[in-house]
């Protein structure tokens, strides 16, 4: 939390700090509109915030979020300079130190049918990665078929944990463990989440053995990292783009693993996206773990083989 805490405007700092710590604990999602209260989310809940620091039910007892504090919260995030961020305002959310993603919304500035950039922001959500070690255990031994990594794809809707579970197995196959020795890893970082760099250096932990390219374009940064730094395994969030489906292809047929997600609910129905559905059609992934929040964030739905053959069907929960 020191690290979001320490972007946000002093009176919306003032009002976080004073949430219970059972709440602070298992804090999501800080979402700021303009003009309206601060909302946020922890666990299954949803509220919203008094000046107090109290949890809430009613709008109207919640804290405001004004014209102000949008300003000043911009300034924090962009250091003053917003045409530093143009690229990320392309994209609709920023990126800050620790991996922590904002979300932004307001009027679009279109060129020639393109999105330029975002002006005359009015709302924030601030969504808060937090470290979890371990929770590739569970995992780990449907990863690997006679010591071989089995190419794997990750599909969560948003909020689920693919992110967290990435990183996760990323920092497991890097130091090694009961299901393989240590293998070298490459993580393409394209939104700066999995590896959460600042100055280029990770700031968690994902692994000894492990290289990242940060805010680099997956499709491009893979071809990058099989031609410099020769990874056992590749990792990478959120795939989607026809040019990834093609680097996924051409990493897998180098003799790279590949480990990625995408998002959606079952493998049916991202098997009805073209790209994605081109790689599961020609069983280009031999795994599919499928994440939800139905026992809670991360549960396990299931895991899949290449011909979505259940290896497991229970449900499991990290925190279980």
């Amino acid at each position: 939390m020191q690290e979001i805490l320490a972007i946000l405007p002093s009176s919306v700092r003032s009002v976080l700090t004073a949430l219970p710590s059972t709440v602070l604990e298992v804090l999501e999602e800080i979402r700021l509109r303009q003009n309206q209260p601060l909302e946020i989310r922890y666990g299954q809940q949803t509220s919203y915030v008094t000046p107090s620091g109290q949890i809430t039910s009613h709008a109207r007892q919640g804290w405001v979020f004004t014209a102000e504090q949008v300003v000043k919260l911009l300034n924090k995030v962009s250091q003053h300079s917003l045409y530093a961020l143009e690229e990320e305002l392309k994209r609709g959310y920023i990126t800050v130190v620790g991996g922590h993603r904002i979300g932004i919304a307001g009027k679009v500035v279109l060129e020639r049918g393109e999105v330029k950039g975002i002006r005359e922001v009015t709302s924030f959500n601030v969504r808060i990665a937090r470290e979890k070690k371990g929770v590739a255990q569970k995992v780990m031994r449907y990863l690997f078929e006679k010591g071989n990594l089995q190419n794997t794809l990750v599909i969560s809707p948003p909020m689920c944990g693919k992110t967290t579970l990435l990183r996760d197995i990323a920092r497991s196959i890097s130091y090694g463990s009961e299901w393989s020795s240590s293998r070298k890893v490459g993580i393409v970082d394209e939104r700066s989440e999995l590896a959460g760099c600042l100055l280029g250096v990770p700031q968690r932990d994902v692994g000894p053995r492990t290289d990242v390219l940060d805010a680099c374009p997956k499709a491009i940064g893979m071809m990058m990292l099989i031609r410099s730094m020769s990874p056992d395994v590749l990792i990478v969030d959120e795939v989607g783009r026809p040019e990834d489906g093609e680097a996924v292809w051409e990493a897998i047929h180098a003799g790279v693993s590949v480990i990625c997600s995408a998002h959606g609910a079952e493998v049916h129905e991202v098997a009805q996206r073209p790209m994605l559905g081109k790689l599961i059609k020609h069983a280009t992934f031999t795994r599919y773990i499928v994440l939800s929040r139905s026992n809670g964030v991360g549960t396990i739905q299931a895991i899949y083989d290449q011909n979505l053959n259940p290896l497991k069907k229970e449900k499991v929960v990290w925190s279980s």
